[in-house]
């Protein structure tokens, strides 16, 4: 049986926890962390050491925390003019050694995460980012104002451009530049990086239908192979395609994208 977790929380004496610091139950703060006063933790995190956190930050519960991480720290986005902006991490991420995220530019914003999404070590999470659930950011740097979908992944040391989207289950292959949206469902690939086929073994691990799978290959085939253009695929992919929630969020995420779609 699992030892039961102490109602107070376990502070290190090396640690420096500002007095407003608002810290839930069960939490760890190891050594040499530091904690502003606007910073709220929820019940059950964990920071293992050398962890900054700071400016109007607000993490859930059951966060995992490594070494050297900084969060919620001031943005790099020189068009900062100053007032509150903040942080929202969910629960249950884990964010390893040297990760850097970061609030948002201006007044009011946000940088927000969902749960349950693995940030591995040196990834960078701009401003104003939005990042959905159970996402894997592997090493990789999200410039500001990009949003990763439910259940994407994007690989190791990949950069993702200002504004760009990266859709649900989709993949991004390790050290590719994203500089247009890469839309739900697929694999992209290279610099610039464009869709290569659709993302089958994330659609198999997250049990997307046989009936689904079918569908979306014929739907990038339409979008990606023959010589259509954007409007009249997804046009034929409504009329001659089964009405699926997979297939309708494909649509709408590509009708809605502002930069274009990694083609």
């Amino acid at each position: 049986m699992h030892a039961a977790v102490p109602a107070t929380p376990v502070i290190h004496p090396t640690a420096v926890v500002h007095p407003t610091t608002r810290i839930g139950d069960g939490c760890e703060i190891g050594p040499y962390c530091v904690l502003g006063p606007n910073v709220v933790l929820g019940a059950r995190n964990r920071l293992h050491s050398h962890v900054v956190i700071d400016g109007h930050t607000v993490l859930g519960d059951g966060n995992e925390v490594f070494p050297f991480a900084s969060i919620g720290l001031k943005t790099q986005d020189l068009k900062f003019r100053g007032g509150t902006t903040r942080t929202e991490i969910g629960d249950e991420n884990t964010i390893r050694e040297a990760v850097t995220i970061h609030s948002a530019t201006g007044d009011g914003e946000v940088t927000r995460l969902g749960s349950h999404n693995h940030i591995l070590a040196y990834s960078h999470i701009a401003h104003n980012v939005e990042l959905g659930n159970h996402v894997i950011i592997s090493s990789a740097g999200l410039a500001g104002h990009v949003v990763v979908e439910d259940r994407a992944i994007v690989g190791g040391h990949s950069l993702v451009h200002q504004f760009c989207r990266v859709g649900t289950m989709a993949i991004v292959g390790g050290c590719s530049k994203v500089v247009q949206d890469v839309p739900p469902y697929m694999l992209a690939d290279g610099n610039p990086a464009t869709a290569r086929t659709i993302n089958k073994v994330g659609l198999e691990r997250n049990n997307v239908s046989e009936e689904a799978t079918a569908a979306l290959k014929l739907a990038f085939r339409w979008l990606f192979r023959e010589d259509l253009s954007i409007s009249n695929a997804l046009a034929r992919i409504e009329r001659d395609l089964p009405p699926l929630p997979e297939l309708r969020h494909l649509v709408r995420f590509i009708r809605a994208s502002d930069r274009g779609i990694s083609k």
